[in-house]
């Protein structure tokens, strides 16, 4: 059973579970509170929103018993993770804890404030093949801006990295970075006991979004995910606890962590049969989902698509063209 807004659920000894609301099909996200005797470290925030910002009144005076924050780790840079990073910065004057590239990409894309999509952004959509009704009311609509659901964060954070340990929470716990989802992405495995604290790079019943975006049209996600996966996993014991930033805490890691990398090698399997006649990114959803896409979901699957076909390209096993028509990209398997 997971929290209701504004409580808190104990999963082990200093340490609380918390779930906060997100105006989207994923409509919560998970953050961890852990207990340093005076004052809470926190993982993760939520969107900043009037209710997120109401429900966190709620927390401080609540579970965290008027205690302040005095430190906040942010596992990755994504609005539903750093939305009020800044806000309980401010608040209490807490310390943020995060990889370069994650606090580095936050700072950056919430200054970054875009009134229409950028002309890389629609010669990026039209290379994918969107479907043109969709492409048409985008073009000229104003995009997502973090700035829409995060608060500023200030200048100044800790940086940590691969092989670092860090205490919180009454534990020692060992920093393990992870790609693909968002790179450097923070993981913290305790030394004390059998707790792993995974953001979106391990989560129970779900795979998080692998995207290709306009800042870097030729990234491989996928490949970075399935390096990380691999490395990971020979981390992973059975009694392992994994608190992830959604749906819930689990057991049994060695065997999700096969299935996070079983799941994609079966959608490239899939791919590559697609792929015996060209087909654009938005020509493979059937495969690599076996769902339907509808409206809302259609921005996340196409960059997702566009990330599985740049890594069969990277490996060399499909070729990438060019559709004279409209200049999108035609994918097609070699032999």
């Amino acid at each position: 059973e997971s929290p209701d807004e504004g409580e808190a659920i104990t999963v082990a000894p200093g340490v609380l579970w918390i779930r906060l609301p997100l105006p989207m099909a994923l409509d919560h996200v998970n953050v961890y509170a852990l207990d340093e005797g005076d004052s809470w470290t926190v993982v993760d925030t939520g969107i900043q929103s009037a209710r997120s910002t109401a429900l966190w009144e709620k927390l401080l005076t609540g579970p965290l018993q008027g205690r302040p924050v005095s430190r906040v780790i942010l596992t990755h840079h994504h609005p539903d993770h750093i939305g009020m990073a800044g806000w309980l910065m401010e608040r209490f004057g807490a310390e943020l804890v995060a990889t370069r590239t994650a606090w580095l990409l936050a700072r950056m894309l919430i200054l970054d404030v875009e009134q229409r999509p950028s002309d890389q952004a629609l010669a990026y959509w039209r290379r994918a093949g969107m479907d043109p009704a969709i492409y048409e009311a985008r073009k000229s609509a104003r995009p997502f801006n973090f700035a829409d659901s995060c608060h500023p964060i200030p200048v100044g954070y800790t940086r940590v990295k691969q092989g670092d340990t860090l205490r919180a929470g009454g534990r020692v716990w060992d920093v393990h970075i992870g790609h693909g989802h968002a790179p450097e992405h923070l993981t913290l495995w305790s030394r004390d006991d059998n707790l792993v604290i995974a953001g979106d790079q391990i989560i129970a019943s779900i795979s998080p979004n692998l995207g290709v975006y306009p800042t870097e049209p030729d990234a491989d996600p996928v490949g970075e995910w399935l390096e990380s996966c691999g490395r990971l996993a020979a981390l992973a014991h059975e009694d392992h606890l994994v608190l992830s930033g959604h749906k819930l805490p689990f057991t049994g890691l060695p065997v999700r962590m096969r299935q996070l990398i079983e799941n994609h090698h079966g959608a490239l399997d899939r791919l590559r049969l697609h792929l015996a006649s060209p087909k654009t990114a938005a020509e493979c959803f059937a495969p690599l989902f076996k769902r339907r896409i509808d409206e809302g979901t259609y921005g996340l699957a196409l960059v997702e698509s566009v990330a599985h076909l740049n890594h069969l390209y990277h490996a060399g096993e499909v070729t990438r063209s060019t559709r004279a028509a409209d200049g999108a990209w035609l994918w097609q398997a070699k032999g």
